[in-house]
């Protein structure tokens, strides 16, 4: 079996809708994961923010909105009357649901039950085009089987026993179409993967079943070597081993999230990147290969903040740095880049939600300088440690762009540079002359 996973542009209208038709048929078994029609999430999000703040009469509109969106795109999937109706009343149900809402208390977890109503409405849309075109087809909801422990963790072998009881209901189907990004949580509550979580969906429902191979369907031909919205001339790179891929992905590669590779790097399944407008593509192919040394790809991450922790007595402070990471750790706050000298330590973190917090305490024991809206540019390939030249094209390259760090050692896949988000092109465009020619 195989699984497809298709974004939001995939199945942003009727006809993306149909044209999916071609790309899931035929007669292996295969379970096809949808997100939310493109611009739902945001827009239920918006809903949300409204309901936090009192504003339900906007809360409303928005949901109209959004309704007539569905039932304009319902209208074209449809040919027959009676889908037409199916359509209809398929969308009113839904809507009507969002509209509760509006008349009592609004939580966090009824926040998250709104949030998965994209993919419900996206899956069963698509379900009914199959069943309207005589394609033989089950829906099978993620809720009864996609589950996440206290610690938001998949709970895999819990998944592994559900999602085989939904699938010996159908023992004569070989297509199956479900939900990505929701999930129940611990406490048997509507929650999610967050975002980028079809992906995950993809992955963890790839290791459950032990797939032959998960494919991951966007609008772009693979993964790149070099950001193509930023630099004009890029190219697929055709295959990557899953080290490479998931620095790729944490970095800044906007094609596939970063949690997907995990599970199914764990089970040996091969991921494959591939274009709904161009499916003869090659794509990208990641799995557990022994890859060609040398540079292969660059990816930058935006919105990262720089501390800078110094102290004087940092020689002589046993347990300096036990004590910085521990407070990074009581506030859940990861860190992505990190160097050291005898008196100074300087890392990067991605979520400022407690910065504040996580400063006072620094300053505790030591001066703290802070810098915003810095970059991290990620360089991934094959580097041997006993191969010499890789840091050298890499910093020759960015000879005329100010580096604030530069971690170099920490994986044979990757050199980080982090530079001022002002100097984020410059040095992607640079990066592409130095190391790729172009």
């Amino acid at each position: 079996m195989i699984i497809l996973k298709f974004g939001g542009t995939s199945v942003g209208s009727a006809d993306r809708m149909k044209a999916l038709v071609k790309l899931v048929s035929g007669t292996e078994k295969k379970i096809v994961v949808l997100s939310a029609m493109s611009g739902t999430t945001n827009t239920l999000l918006s809903i949300c923010t409204a309901l936090y703040n009192k504003q339900n009469d906007i809360a409303n509109e928005t949901i109209d909105q959004l309704e007539k969106i569905y039932l304009t795109q319902s209208e074209n999937l449809y040919n027959s009357s009676d889908f037409k109706q199916k359509g209809v009343d398929l969308i009113k149900n839904h809507f009507n649901y969002l509209r509760s809402f509006t008349l009592d208390m609004f939580t966090v977890n009824e926040e998250k039950a709104i949030l998965a109503q994209g993919e419900l409405l996206s899956t069963a849309m698509f379900h009914f085009h199959l069943q309207e075109t005589g394609i033989s087809s089950a829906l099978l909801p993620a809720l009864n089987f996609m589950r996440i422990d206290e610690n938001d963790e998949p709970q895999l072998e819990n998944i592994e026993k559900n999602i085989e009881v939904e699938l010996n209901k159908y023992p004569s189907v070989n297509l199956f179409i479900t939900q990505g990004y929701i999930c129940r949580n611990a406490f048997g509550e509507i929650d999610n993967l967050k975002r980028g979580g079809s992906d995950y969906t993809a992955s963890i429902i790839g290791a459950a079943i032990r797939a032959k191979e998960v494919q991951i369907w966007t609008d772009i031909d693979g993964m790149h070597n070099n950001d193509p919205r930023i630099v004009s001339k890029t190219h697929p790179i055709h295959e990557l081993s899953f080290d490479e891929a998931a620095e790729l992905a944490y970095f800044g590669a906007k094609i596939l999230h970063p949690t997907c590779i995990l599970p199914a790097q764990k089970r040996n399944i091969p991921v494959l990147l591939k274009n709904t407008m161009q499916p003869d593509a090659v794509g990208t192919r990641i799995s557990n290969i022994n890859p060609k040394e040398g540079l292969k790809a660059v990816a930058a991450k935006d919105g990262i903040c720089a501390i800078n922790i110094r102290s004087d007595r940092m020689l002589l402070a046993h347990g300096f740095l036990r004590a910085v990471f521990e407070i990074f750790e009581r506030y859940k706050t990861s860190i992505d880049m990190i160097t050291t000298s005898e008196i100074a330590v300087s890392l990067t973190i991605d979520n400022t939600k407690y910065l504040k917090e996580i400063t006072k305490e620094l300053e505790e024991f030591a001066n703290v300088t802070i810098e915003q809206d810095q970059t991290i540019i990620c360089i991934v390939g094959n580097l041997p440690k006993d191969k010499a030249g890789y840091g050298f094209k890499v910093l020759e390259s960015l000879k005329d762009i100010p580096l604030r760090m530069v971690s170099y050692g920490g994986s044979a896949n990757n050199i980080s540079v982090l530079v001022n988000s002002i100097h984020k092109k410059e040095a992607l465009v640079a990066l592409n002359k130095g190391i790729f020619g172009y």
